[in-house]
This record gives C-alpha cells, sequence and structure tokens, in this order.
C-alpha cells in the first residue's frame, strides 16, 4: 500500500518541482529579452525619463522600485539556486527507507530552502538599489568602473578559500551529515532543516549572486554560467574540487580587469 502511495506522489513533487524551475527560467528569459511587458507593469514618466537617459534600460522594468526589484531577485533565486537543491533532496529521499523521513517533510526541506533565498534577495536587491542611486551601478545592475568589477572578482575569488566559504560548502556538498546532525520529523521539521541549509547555502554561495553586478543582473549568460558552476560544486563527486580552482579563476579575471586601464593607458 505504501508503495503504491509513494511512486505518484514521487512523480507529482518532482514534477512540480522542475516545473517550477522552468517557469522561472522562462519568466526571466521573457524579462531579460524584453517581451513581456504587461508581467512586471509599465514604467510610468519617471521610469521613461530614466529610459532616456539610460537607453540600454529595459522599460519594462522599473529597477529603481524595491517591489519590482525584489520580485525580479526572487524569481532568479528559484531559477539559479533551486537546481542546486537535487542532490540535497535525493539525499532526503534516502531517508525514506532507512529513517523516518516522509513527503511532508520532503516540502517542508524545499520550503525552508526557499524561505532562506527569498530572504537573501530582499537584502541583495537593497543592496542593487543602495548601489543605483549611489552611482555605483548603472539601471541594469551593471558596476559603472572597471575598479569595482576588477575588486568584486577579486573578493568574491578571495572568499573560495576562506574557512566561511569551507564550512558552508561542507554542508552543502554533504547534505545527508546535515541531516544526521539535525534531523527533525514531519513537516516542520522538514522546514527547520531546510531553513539551515538554505542559511548555509547562502553563506556558500552570495558571492556569485554578487557577480551579477559585473556583466549585468539580468543577464542569462552569467544566470547560465552562474547556477552551472554551483550546480557542479555541490555534485559528490567533484563539488570538492572544484570551489578552489574557481576561486584562482576570479582571481586572475579580477587582476586583468584592474590592468586594462594602467595597459591602455601606458
Amino acid at each position: 500500500m505504501r508503495t503504491q502511495f509513494i511512486t505518484p506522489m514521487r512523480s507529482v513533487l518532482w514534477l512540480t518541482f522542475f516545473a517550477v524551475i522552468l517557469l522561472s527560467w522562462w519568466f526571466l528569459y521573457m524579462m531579460a529579452t524584453g517581451m513581456d511587458l504587461d508581467l512586471i507593469g509599465r514604467p510610468g514618466p519617471e521610469g521613461e525619463m530614466m529610459q532616456r537617459m539610460d537607453p540600454r534600460m529595459p522599460m519594462y522594468m522599473p529597477m529603481a522600485n524595491f517591489g519590482p526589484l525584489f520580485w525580479m531577485w526572487a524569481v532568479m533565486m528559484a531559477a539559479m539556486m533551486l537546481p542546486t537543491l537535487v542532490p540535497t533532496l535525493r539525499a532526503y529521499e534516502d531517508l525514506m527507507t532507512s529513517a523516518n523521513a516522509t513527503w511532508p517533510g520532503w516540502m517542508g526541506v524545499v520550503l525552508g530552502y526557499a524561505i532562506a533565498w527569498v530572504a537573501f534577495a530582499a537584502v541583495i536587491t537593497g543592496a542593487q538599489l543602495a548601489l543605483l542611486f549611489g552611482g555605483v551601478v548603472d539601471m541594469l545592475g551593471i558596476a559603472k568602473s572597471v575598479w569595482i568589477t576588477g575588486g568584486l572578482l577579486i573578493i568574491v575569488g578571495a572568499f573560495q578559500f576562506t574557512r566561511v566559504k569551507e564550512i558552508c560548502h561542507g554542508v552543502c556538498h554533504s547534505p545527508m551529515s546535515y541531516f544526521l546532525g539535525h534531523w527533525r520529523t514531519g513537516f516542520a521539521g522538514g522546514l527547520r532543516m531546510g531553513l539551515g541549509l538554505g542559511a548555509f547555502c547562502v553563506g556558500c554561495c552570495w558571492g556569485f549572486m554578487a557577480l551579477g553586478f559585473v556583466g549585468g543582473v539580468m543577464s542569462l549568460l552569467w544566470m547560465g554560467l552562474a547556477t552551472l558552476f554551483m550546480v557542479i560544486e555541490k555534485l559528490p563527486q567533484i563539488g570538492h574540487v572544484v570551489t578552489r580552482p574557481m576561486g584562482g579563476i576570479l582571481i586572475f579575471a579580477g587582476l586583468v580587469v584592474l590592468a586594462q586601464p594602467l595597459v591602455m593607458g601606458g
């Protein structure tokens, strides 16, 4: 009886999970290509004035307002971070046969993880608005100075070598150890564990979100590459060997960016 119940439940939950990811990427694609003028809302006179000041700004995205910007970041978190949760959910599924894990608990893990990243979306939204009104980034979220760009690349790259990164990545890379050490049953227990896992994941991956300010927060190339690397970083087999090499690559890229004005000036 239990097997007959689990099979359709598992199918429904996983299909829903991946449908949310696909819809999030579709929504981001539509925003990035300027094809959904009515999904977020057309700008008023202020938005039109800003668009004339910066012709690159999509007319459909009032980047200077917290609400629409937060919504964009929240959808972006779903598109980029939910795929990285797959190994964790598979680890939780393994506990359904060896422990008292349940499908409501599975859903709680997903919800808790999502809440943690939506909270981070609010934080990075505030940061982007502060940088925008401070003249550090433009309306597309792109840093205006090569010194900011290069410095951000170096900071994120250096973070890959820190103890904080090591601890947070250790939890994300080995979720089974976290489950065994913080086990809670039922939906509420899954929610609590999901919040904890999400917090560690934010601590592990915040830098790759911040790199959106290098090439533009609506760059599909950046979103795709960042998502791919974060998924690889959490794979049990190879995740532990890619973290520091990526840090070295980012530091090198930052130095190249900083060197360009000096070379060209010389």
